[in-house]
């Protein structure tokens, strides 16, 4: 191994080649190549939705001596359909392309929304292949058994939440009646002074009582949108069944037609109008703005569109796979943890219990201050940024140039 300097200039050139691969269900998925000449170790960067291909790591993970791997999945720049069975039928053409380069190591990264992706491909790639999943939340067949799915020699996660599912799950707005946007159960209004609630950026504060009638309901909202998922689907599913045996399919076309669960006012988290529950470096605020206390009520937030077989297998702490803290009682690779302080996705007390849940021997459990993921961090923050801490975690487990 040979040490540099952070951000010093690669002694030679990048080749970048952009590659076309064919899943195992024929889908097709865009990666691209950044080889380090000389480099023996390659990192797999995936999102489920967002394009890694420029993401701010990338140059990071160059710098740290190794080549790296980005790619998207068949649901990138729309999450509208996206199903986590079927993206890891994704990574896994991808892992396999990297490991058929010959690397001897090759660890992948998943960072925020892409942890609980990469967590779930770690533990089914890890299962023996009867083993692995064979049908979605939503009742339909994906063949993970019969998927070539390479086990990574280590795992990075970076910024993590608990999926997206859990994430929702606490900033689902439970004043909401009968899924009508312009309702209000004035009881449940997280942003009603009567509940606690203090006009920004004063801090607000709710009693335990409230927040306890308050996170019951917001599951309860969750519950009635599973049900609703649940009938969405099967109705979808009986008329696909119907419309391949019949001769005359015209008349059956509209009952085949895809519904779509639309899903307002998600961003009504607790946490992050009042910096008391769960405290950390976090500003006050949440993933999507300042004043989420505004932007519940406009057209950002999660899960806003989402077909049934996209809400259950992604959107519902019910029934989703991609749960972190379940998939990760299957990640025994070597693992960096890294928690940022002022993430305002990832809280403090959860992810302890997503580290405690990994079952590596091997696992580093790392907090830094600050989501800086550029390659030269301000001064004097270097040996404590997470660029500092993926490099020598990398150079410390496996060869790097």
């Amino acid at each position: 191994m040979s040490a540099r300097a952070p951000g010093a200039n690669r002694p030679r050139p990048v080749t970048v080649t952009v590659h076309e691969l064919t899943t195992f269900d024929g889908a097709r998925v865009e990666g691209v190549l950044r080889a380090l000449p000389g480099a023996t170790t390659a990192v797999v960067l995936t999102h489920p939705r967002r394009s890694t291909t420029h993401h701010p790591l990338v140059d990071v993970l160059l710098d740290s001596g190794v080549s790296v791997w980005t790619q998207g999945t068949r649901s990138g720049g729309n999450d509208v359909a996206l199903v986590y069975e079927k993206a890891l039928l994704d990574v896994a053409a991808g892992m396999s392309f990297v490991r058929d380069l010959g690397f001897s190591s090759v660890v992948t990264l998943g960072h925020s929304g892409g942890s609980a992706l990469q967590a779930f491909y770690v533990e089914q790639a890890a299962m023996e292949p009867e083993f692995r999943l064979d049908v979605t939340p939503a009742g339909r067949p994906v063949a993970l058994a019969g998927v070539r799915m390479p086990v990574p020699d280590g795992v990075i996660f970076v910024a993590p939440h608990p999926g997206e599912g859990h994430v929702l799950l606490h900033c689902i707005d439970p004043s909401v009646v009968d899924e009508d946007p312009a309702s209000r159960n004035p009881a449940l209004d997280l942003y009603r002074a009567a509940n606690g609630f203090a006009a920004p950026p004063q801090p607000s504060t709710y009693s335990a009582d409230f927040l306890a009638h308050y996170r019951a309901a917001q599951h309860d909202r969750v519950h009635r949108i599973d049900v609703r998922a649940r009938e969405l689907a099967a109705t979808a599913s009986r008329a696909r069944a119907a419309f391949a045996r019949s001769e005359t399919r015209g008349e059956l076309r509209l009952d085949s037609t895809p519904r779509l669960i639309t899903t307002y006012r998600t961003d009504a988290d607790p946490r992050g109008v009042d910096p008391s529950l769960d405290p950390s470096g976090r500003p006050y605020g949440s993933a999507w703005g300042p004043r989420p206390d505004l932007t519940n009520y406009g057209f950002a937030g999660f899960a806003r569109v989402a077909t049934p077989d996209a809400w259950l297998s992604v959107w519902s702490a019910f029934t989703t796979n991609a749960d972190f803290r379940r998939c990760a009682a299957g990640v025994h690779v070597p693992t960096l943890f890294v928690e940022a302080g002022d993430d305002v996705v990832g809280f403090p007390a959860v992810s302890r219990e997503m580290f405690d849940a990994l079952r590596a021997a091997d696992k580093t459990h790392l907090r830094v201050p600050s989501l800086d993921l550029g390659p030269s961090p301000a001064a004097g923050l270097e040996e404590h940024s997470i660029a500092g801490h993926l490099r020598r975690w990398l150079s410390s487990r496996y060869e790097t140039v």
